[in-house]
């Protein structure tokens, strides 16, 4: 009995000390956001409570920069990359978990490989792609959005989570919707779809995230600063010779409230099974 409780307490102590550790970039870039200027954000031993608590800086930020647009610009590069991810994996899971045809496997291990390449060996392709399809802002902000959108409106990540996901999904579901006279594309958003939900959720919430917090890519197409996402747009906070750094710790905090209420919006999903209720007996 002493053993397993000391077993259990040594485990979930190292399990706390991990996480208090990896919130503590988080707790000092809310610190620095809340500090005035009269504190010394850069002393050792870090303070992570100020002296006096003032959101000057959360008010400053919104002044000096166009937040609500950028914020707009995110909102709507992330949204329809989530929902273009959650269709096109989807689409492309369905066949190579529930068809048979000549190299399915080796296509997967195709799609799979691609996953080790890191996107910084295939940044230049794909800028000159764009730029051959003029996905550019200076053909007008659709197709800047557009530029920002389609070259990560699927992955294979997405591809092989839906397609594990369905390979869970009992074979008689699909039976039956066939049998009452569903065809293919109705099994798929029927019957798949609903039963892998909580798959659906948890590649939305990565896609989500990914996107709301992409630097490299944005900063590299758009040259519109009315077109600019949150990362690029609190980056301009950044001067060539200095940088107000509590400006730039409050932009950080108030782009990063986005993605932890998408979470709590989608993390219901994940309590409920993927197949829960769908087959009896």
């Amino acid at each position: 009995m002493i053993k397993k409780f000391l077993k259990g307490f040594t485990t979930h102590s190292f399990l706390i000390l991990i996480s208090v550790l990896s919130l503590f970039p988080f707790l000092w870039l809310i610190s620095t956001a809340l500090k005035g200027t009269d504190e010394n954000i850069f002393q050792y031993p870090p303070n992570l409570l100020p002296k006096h608590i003032t959101f000057e800086n959360f008010i400053g930020v919104w002044k000096q920069i166009p937040f609500l647009l950028y914020f707009l610009n995110s909102f709507i590069v992330a949204i329809f990359t989530v929902i273009l991810n959650l269709i096109f994996s989807s689409l492309a899971a369905y066949p190579l978990a529930r068809m048979e045809f000549r190299g399915k496997k080796f296509i997967f291990c195709l799609i799979l490989s691609t996953i080790m390449i890191p996107f910084q060996a295939i940044m230049l392709p794909i800028y000159l792609i764009v730029l051959k399809f003029h996905l550019i802002d200076s053909y007008g902000k659709l197709m800047g959005y557009l530029g920002l959108i389609l070259p990560f409106a699927v992955n294979a990540f997405g591809i092989f989570l839906m397609r594990q996901a369905f390979l869970s999904v009992p074979k008689e579901l699909e039976e039956a919707a066939f049998i009452d006279g569903c065809s293919i594309f109705n099994i798929w958003r029927k019957v798949l779809l609903p039963v892998t939900s909580p798959t659906l959720a948890v590649l939305a919430i990565f896609t989500f995230i990914g996107s709301w917090g992409e630097f490299l890519w944005p900063s590299i197409v758009l040259t519109d600063k009315s077109l600019y996402t949150l990362p690029v747009g609190v980056n301009d906070l950044q001067g060539i010779f200095s940088a107000n750094w509590r400006y730039i710790a409050a932009g950080s905090v108030i782009s990063v409230i986005p993605i932890i209420i998408f979470f709590i919006i989608m993390q219901k999903y994940f309590i409920s099974g993927q197949t829960e209720g769908a087959v009896k007996g």
